[in-house]
């Protein structure tokens, strides 16, 4: 079943989207059915936390100060976090240290994986140590908690999350005359209308998305279809003709220049430039991507909900948090997490900073959120799609077809 579902998808990418090439991008049982969430000042001893994470770069150097501030306010719990390379490697690397009862407490997981883990009963059930903290888990975005449930237990929780959106030059709206499409028929029409050519060459398209997913999968639930049927047994947008409908208008859009789809090696890269450059109006990228464009673009730039069929609907992305069963310091691990994922001096300023979603009501409702969202609109509108988040994707199958599609 699941080598049928790695070659319907690549055929339908092959095929349908015509003039794409290149290259892309165990451990022991000590849970508790009553968790004891007593601090370790009764003791004066220090516990030390492990915190595998997977961001570089100034993402990572905000992981650091995130880590520090709660070392400076939690003098009998040490955590030491470590960078262990992208999504897929710390995932390798976590399947190794569970086999070899080497694991860290906390972990960052790509939501894609999570059920994974799951599956092999090596995570903890949050659901306990909420129960007997008080903390609430309704506070957290209903959209982000695609990937926290499985097998009747909670298992992560949202940290580094993010979904696709519509970028916008509005000024280039503006001088053809031209409205934000809020479906696919008006988008067809605009980015038809933002075509422009010099001697038979296309200059200007009217839409560009990078090589990935995300976006294929975004328009089959707009159409209101599913990537896996119910049962998880079939390709259900292949099935039901939902996969034709929508390759089929992403065709006709890139044959009349109204759609770039970019090869796969680079394709972020060289859609932000067609976008920075004024070479084309409609962009879908992720939210994350919405401090960087504003720095960079001279037009003005605004975003919106990607354009609906019969619904609006949006895949989600990034990354959750979750403890390690085979831990022996579940109440130290459950401080990290409860302050990292609850506390304002926890992911706040990284959420703030990084451009990711924040993912509870409280996160929402701060004075530093509020304040984001007067100045800078276009991460509110990232915030409020998330009323349409759906995951059709959840299969322990999916991060291999996944790979197979950046493989063609």
């Amino acid at each position: 079943m699941k080598n049928k579902m790695l070659i319907v998808w690549s055929l339908v990418l092959a095929v349908l989207l015509i003039g794409c090439s290149g290259e892309s991008t165990e451990g022991s049982n000590t849970s508790d059915s009553s968790p004891q969430l007593s601090s370790t000042e009764a003791t004066g001893s220090t516990e030390t936390i492990e915190f595998w994470h997977s961001m570089g770069g100034r993402n990572g150097e905000l992981v650091d100060e995130m880590v520090e501030r709660f070392n400076e306010s939690h003098e009998n719990i040490e955590v030491v976090a470590t960078f262990q390379g992208g999504y897929d490697e710390l995932v390798t690397k976590l399947q190794q240290a569970v086999a070899s009862n080497t694991a860290p407490e906390v972990a960052m997981v790509e939501r894609a994986y999570v059920q994974m883990f799951a599956d092999s009963e090596v995570l903890e059930d949050l659901t306990p140590y909420f129960d007997e903290s008080g903390e609430d888990i309704n506070d957290f975005s209903e959209g982000l908690m695609g990937h926290s449930y499985f097998n009747d237990q909670l298992v992560s929780l949202p940290l580094n999350r993010s979904t696709p959106i519509m970028h916008i030059n509005k000024t280039m709206l503006d001088e053809e005359g031209l409205s934000i499409p809020q479906d696919w028929e008006e988008l067809k029409e605009v980015a038809n209308a933002l075509v422009e050519e010099e001697s038979g060459e296309i200059t200007r398209y009217g839409l560009t998305m990078p090589y990935d997913t995300w976006y294929p999968i975004a328009m089959i639930t707009q159409a209101e279809g599913k990537f896996f049927n119910d049962e998880g047994t079939s390709v259900d947008f292949v099935d039901n003709g939902v996969g034709n409908k929508v390759f089929s208008f992403l065709k006709e859009m890139q044959e009349t220049g109204a759609l770039y789809y970019p090869p796969a090696q680079d394709s972020g890269n060289i859609t932000s430039q067609l976008f920075n450059s004024g070479k084309v109006g409609l962009y879908f990228t992720s939210t994350g991507s919405i401090g960087g464009l504003a720095e960079s673009v001279d037009f003005e730039y605004v975003t919106a909900f990607l354009p609906k069929d019969e619904v609006f609907a949006t895949p989600t992305g990034g990354a959750n948090v979750v403890m390690m069963e085979g831990t022996e310091n579940k109440a130290a691990a459950w401080e990290f997490i409860r302050w990292m994922e609850l506390d304002p001096e926890g992911a706040l300023p990284f959420v703030l900073e990084s451009g990711y979603l924040p993912f509870t009501e409280s996160m929402t409702q701060s004075t530093e959120i509020q304040e984001l969202w007067e100045n800078e609109p276009n991460r509110k509108v990232a915030y409020e799609q998330l009323d349409y988040a759906i995951d059709t994707n959840k299969d322990v199958s999916w991060p291999e077809i996944m790979h197979e599609f950046f493989s063609q």
